[in-house]
């Protein structure tokens, strides 16, 4: 398993990957008419490539040179804003979920944070658990309209950096 950042040319692999993610993992939770709207609205290469330009950076997962799973990160003063951490699912329960943060960790540190924060859907529970195993708290819940009729019903975690 290698992590490194996004290059240019990986914008429309990683569409293809998230998609593939998002269908197979939030359908189940939210109905596919929500997660089609929110594949375009944060996950198309356009929404990606905007988000870099706001200060998100896109990190890619890889073994044997195939995306494995992705993760966006942006930081926000003193905290470390963990905006996306997805694996495929064949790649769950490997311990790769586990490396990511401590990657994320890692990125945190360096960029003088004191906390990682992240938001969850709450019906979400098998990344609720995963996420308090690695020491993330919830810290507040959270509903997020995002147009159409659509909302993020969401805990925000939170990982203290020590």
């Amino acid at each position: 398993m290698n992590i490194r950042l996004v290059r240019s040319d990986e914008w429309v692999r990683l569409e293809k990957l998230a998609y593939g993610i998002w269908r197979d993992h939030y359908t189940p939770i939210i109905g596919s008419e929500q997660v089609e709207y929110m594949l375009q609205q944060f996950q198309s290469v356009l929404a990606m490539q905007n988000q870099v330009s706001e200060g998100y950076r896109y990190y890619v997962v890889l073994k044997d040179q195939q995306m494995q799973g992705y993760f966006a990160v942006q930081k926000r003063k003193s905290i470390l804003f963990l905006s996306k951490i997805y694996l495929l699912v064949e790649n769950r329960g490997k311990g790769w979920g586990k490396r990511m943060l401590d990657f994320i960790q890692d990125l945190a540190k360096e960029s003088g944070c004191t906390a990682i924060e992240l938001t969850v859907n709450k019906n979400n529970q098998n990344s609720i658990d995963f996420y308090s195993r690695q020491g993330f708290e919830k810290c507040e819940a959270l509903i997020i309209d995002i147009g159409k009729g659509y909302v993020m019903d969401d805990y925000k975690m939170r990982l203290a950096i020590e």
